[in-house]
């Protein structure tokens, strides 16, 4: 755990599960501007003139 710059294990997994759930947060807001501007779009009618 020395490495990942914390002074204690504990310190070390409160990190991850952090950093874990802000993950999810980013991957689920994503997904959901994903599919908004997936949707497919109405066709425009084509006008004659």
């Amino acid at each position: 755990m020395h490495r990942m710059g914390h002074a204690s294990m504990r310190a070390a997994l409160i990190y991850q599960h952090a950093t874990s759930d802000r993950d999810r947060e980013i991957a689920e807001s994503m997904d959901k501007r994903i599919a908004k501007g997936a949707k497919p779009k109405a066709k425009r009618r084509r006008r004659d003139g």
